[in-house]
C-alpha cells in the first residue's frame, strides 16, 4: 500500500481554536467545530484509502502519456458529492472562481514544466481536476489523491480559496509528492511532506510575480485571509521567513529541537520551510533556480521512503547542490548553512 492523503491546507488545530474564539458568533464557532470534526474523521481514513491513482499510474507502459495535462473543473454548487457538474470553458467563465482554479492550476502545470521539466503531478500528462464551490462557507482547500477541491471560506476569516495561488500550488504539490517520495502523513516525514507543499507553493506565487528570493514575502495563504482575520492582525496562515511570527494564523516551531513526535505536519513543516527560506536568499535570485532545482530533486529523484527523516532529507539537499552546481560552491555552502540554523 502507498500512502495516499486527503491533505488540507488549514490545520486542525486553527480550526479548533477558531471554534472556540469568543468573538465569533454562535454559529461561526459551529461551523468550525464541525470543520474540526471533519478534517479528524478524514484523517482517521486517510491511511486507508486505496492508492488506486498510484498504481494504476504505475503501470506507464500500459498508460498513453499526454503531451501536456488537460485541466478540468467541476462546480459542487454548495453540495459535498464530487466531483460536481463539469464546468464548459472554465477560462472564460462567468463565474470567477473556475476561472482562477483553471487559469492558476494551468499555470502550475507550466510551472512545473519550465522550471523542473515535469510533465503534470505524476510526469505523465496527468489531467488536473479541480472541484470549486465545495460545501456551505468551506473553509479548507484539499487534494485528496485524484483531485483538488477548494471551499468557498465563510468570507469573514477566510474567502475564497482559489484566490491565493501558493494554496492551489501547495495542494497540487501533494500529489507531486504522493507520485514521487510518498510521504507518509505523521512524525518527520508528514512535517517534510507539508513542507514541500509550501516550498513548491511559494515558488509557485513567486514564478507569478516574477519575484526573486530577496522580492519574496514568503507568505503562505496570505490572499485567503478574510477582514474577521486581518482585523485580528494575521496577514497569512504561515511566514516561511518567520514561522513563529504572531502575525501567522498557524504559528511554527523554528528549530529541529522543538520537534515532538506526533506534532500535526502543517507545524513541524516550519522548519524544513525556514531552511528553504535561509537556502535560497543566500543563493540569490530566483528561488527556483537553484535552490528549487535542489529540493526538486530531492523529492522526486530517490526511491520512496515514506517515513523519511529531516536529516536525511537535508542529507540529501546538501549532496544535490554539490552535483548539481559543481562550478558555484556558493550554492552548496548556502544549503548547508541553512540546515544547521534550524538544528540539522
Amino acid at each position: 500500500m502507498r500512502p495516499v492523503c486527503r491533505c488540507s491546507i488549514i490545520p486542525s488545530d486553527v480550526l479548533d481554536r477558531l471554534s472556540h474564539d469568543p468573538n465569533l458568533t454562535d454559529a461561526e464557532r459551529q461551523h468550525f467545530t464541525d470543520m474540526a470534526a471533519s478534517e479528524r474523521a478524514w484523517r482517521k481514513v486517510r491511511g486507508l484509502q486505496a492508492p488506486v491513482t498510484v498504481a494504476m499510474r504505475g503501470l506507464s507502459s500500459q498508460t498513453a502519456v499526454a503531451a501536456k495535462p488537460a485541466v478540468t473543473v467541476y462546480n459542487c454548487k454548495n453540495g459535498t458529492s464530487l466531483p460536481g457538474r463539469a464546468v464548459s470553458k472554465p477560462g472564460t467563465s462567468a463565474d470567477l472562481t473556475a476561472q482562477r482554479a483553471f487559469t492558476e492550476t494551468t499555470a502550475v502545470a507550466e510551472f512545473y514544466r519550465v522550471a523542473f521539466g515535469r510533465n503534470s503531478i505524476d510526469n505523465l500528462g496527468m489531467t488536473l481536476q479541480s472541484s470549486i464551490h465545495y460545501g456551505l462557507r468551506y473553509n479548507n482547500a484539499f487534494w485528496n489523491g485524484t483531485q483538488m477541491t477548494y471551499g468557498d471560506g465563510d468570507g469573514n476569516i477566510f474567502v475564497d480559496f482559489t484566490k491565493s495561488t501558493d494554496v492551489i500550488a501547495h495542494e497540487l504539490t501533494h500529489g507531486v509528492t504522493q507520485f514521487t517520495a510518498r510521504l507518509g502523513y505523521t512524525n518527520e516525514a508528514g512535517g517534510l511532506n507539508e513542507s514541500m507543499s509550501d516550498v513548491f507553493g511559494s515558488m509557485f506565487r513567486q514564478w507569478r510575480r516574477t519575484q526573486t528570493a530577496a522580492q519574496a514575502d514568503w507568505l503562505i495563504g496570505a490572499d485567503i485571509m478574510g477582514p474577521g482575520a486581518k482585523a485580528r492582525g494575521y496577514t497569512c496562515l504561515r511566514d516561511m521567513a518567520n514561522p513563529a511570527a504572531a502575525h501567522c494564523l498557524s504559528p511554527q516551531p523554528t528549530h529541529y529541537s522543538q520537534f515532538r513526535t506526533g506534532m500535526d505536519p502543517h507545524e513541524s513543516s516550519g522548519i524544513p520551510n525556514l531552511a528553504f527560506c535561509r537556502a535560497a536568499a543566500a543563493i540569490g535570485g530566483a528561488s527556483w533556480q537553484k535552490a528549487g532545482k535542489v529540493w526538486y530533486q530531492a523529492l522526486t529523484g530517490y526511491p520512496a521512503v515514506p517515513t523519511l527523516k529531516m536529516k536525511a532529507f537535508a542529507t540529501r539537499t546538501r549532496a544535490l547542490a554539490a552535483s548539481l552546481f559543481p562550478a558555484e560552491p556558493a550554492v552548496a555552502t548556502a544549503v548547508d548553512q541553512a540546515w544547521k540554523s534550524v538544528g540539522l
